[in-house]
């Protein structure tokens, strides 16, 4: 009996870690009461302060605890929970990282205080190869930041697939709020490549400029006399003027994303949360329900807010892969899409960059498409959210990375992403 009862154990622990939604670690509460109540009172007032700034300890907290500090709106899954396979591969583990210290094996370079990593989970045709939790646990649902992105422009190539919505007409064709304003004649491919010229970036971030007063309409900043009661009458009313004409170079807003997930509610009539979940959520097969931040009358952050499991995001990426079947059961992500993102992207566009940066000065990078960020030559395509989160796929090597991050109080933390690329293109040359 005892050898029986010794070999029941043997057998479930081996089995354990075959399926993800399996794989439940031990139960670990992510702060006391105590450290609770002092992580609300060290939190800024959104009133009087930015609240997102802090970095550090605080800020990993808050990217971990969005739905404790601001109302968010849900993304429900639904239907079985479509299980991903394990076939660990030992040799993303060992890995070799290169630091100012030295080698490190990739997974203690996660865990070091060289590395700001919250997990890591990487998909190759379809299985999980490796995951790992360095500073959460895997049932939490972090921020995923400007990652959101992506959701808002894949539902624009939904409707394009179904003859919905033609990106070369502007968006006050679908939108004719919009005619009074500053996105009056802008494409909507324009705004899916952040090309639409209109003087709204995120680079120029301060109290009363385009983009701050966008993002306080939604109470992601401070608001002022002049804020718009919402992002719709923020939008509607733009008029900053044109930093360049439309389609000639690229400049990075949030206020474009929101211009596509409001053409999502429109012709979908449905809320955006409510688009995501429709055709997205509840056709992959999720683990759980997401939600999105929406600190003001129930408006989703359709550039920042989805706030989702590892796995979850993991599976999202899954369908622009040819293992996409292994959590849907139909073909999400059409050919053409894939297409117009590895191969119909604009060089133009990063080369005439209002900020020049990486993006622009990285002879890897191709272009950039559709609210994802870049294009690498190797067909990697990125989509990156701020201080430390980001969904990388490979469609031809149905390859998925996804993780999640914060930024340490001196700022000292090594990008994850270069590194992340180098072990997947040495592991997984083809």
């Amino acid at each position: 009996m005892k050898f029986l009862l010794v070999l029941v154990f043997v057998y479930s622990v081996c089995v354990t870690p075959l399926l993800a939604n399996s794989n439940r670690a031990p139960f670990i509460p992510s702060s006391s009461v105590a450290e609770t109540l002092e992580q609300h009172r060290r939190v800024p007032n959104p009133a009087d302060e930015v609240w997102w700034i802090p970095k550090g300890r605080d800020m990993l907290w808050n990217n971990k605890n969005i739905h404790q500090l601001f109302p968010t709106v849900n993304i429900y899954r639904n239907g079985p929970v479509k299980p991903l396979s394990y076939k660990l591969n030992n040799q993303i583990d060992n890995f070799k990282i290169k630091t100012p210290q030295g080698k490190l094996a990739f997974v203690d370079f996660l865990k070091s205080d060289l590395s700001s990593n919250m997990a890591v989970v990487i998909l190759h045709k379809g299985d999980i190869v490796f995951e790992h939790y360095a500073r959460m646990q895997e049932y939490e649902k972090p921020i995923w930041w400007s990652v959101t992105k992506v959701f808002a422009s894949t539902l624009i190539a939904i409707l394009e697939d179904r003859g919905q919505i033609d990106i070369n007409k502007p968006v006050d064709f679908y939108l004719p709020e919009l005619k009074g304003s500053d996105f009056r004649g802008v494409t909507v491919r324009n705004v899916l490549d952040m090309a639409s010229g209109v003087d709204c970036s995120d680079g120029t971030y301060a109290r009363g400029t385009c983009y701050y007063e966008y993002e306080a309409s939604l109470n992601d900043a401070v608001r002022s006399n002049n804020t718009a009661s919402t992002p719709y009458e923020a939008l509607t009313n733009m008029k900053p003027g044109r930093w360049a004409d439309q389609g000639v170079g690229f400049d990075y807003s949030g206020a474009n994303t929101f211009v596509l997930s409001w053409i999502v509610e429109r012709l979908m009539a449905m809320p955006f949360q409510d688009a995501v979940t429709k055709e997205l959520w509840q056709k992959m097969g999720a683990e759980g329900d997401a939600s999105i931040f929406a600190a003001r009358y129930g408006i989703a952050l359709s550039s920042g807010g989805l706030l989702a499991k590892a796995r979850d995001m993991a599976r999202f990426g899954l369908l622009f892969t040819p293992s996409y079947k292994k959590v849907s059961s139909e073909k999400v992500i059409s050919d053409r899409y894939l297409d117009m993102i590895i191969n119909k992207g604009r060089p133009e566009l990063l080369a005439n960059a209002r900020f020049a940066g990486e993006r622009s000065a990285n002879p890897e990078i191709k272009h950039n498409s559709y609210q994802w960020d870049v294009v690498y030559n190797n067909n990697d395509f990125y989509k990156g959210g701020w201080a430390g989160q980001g969904l990388l796929i490979n469609h031809e090597k149905d390859l998925v990375a996804v993780y999640l991050g914060y930024i340490k109080e001196d700022g000292s933390e090594l990008a994850l992403l270069p590194r992340l690329r180098e072990l997947l293109k040495t592991i997984y040359p083809k």
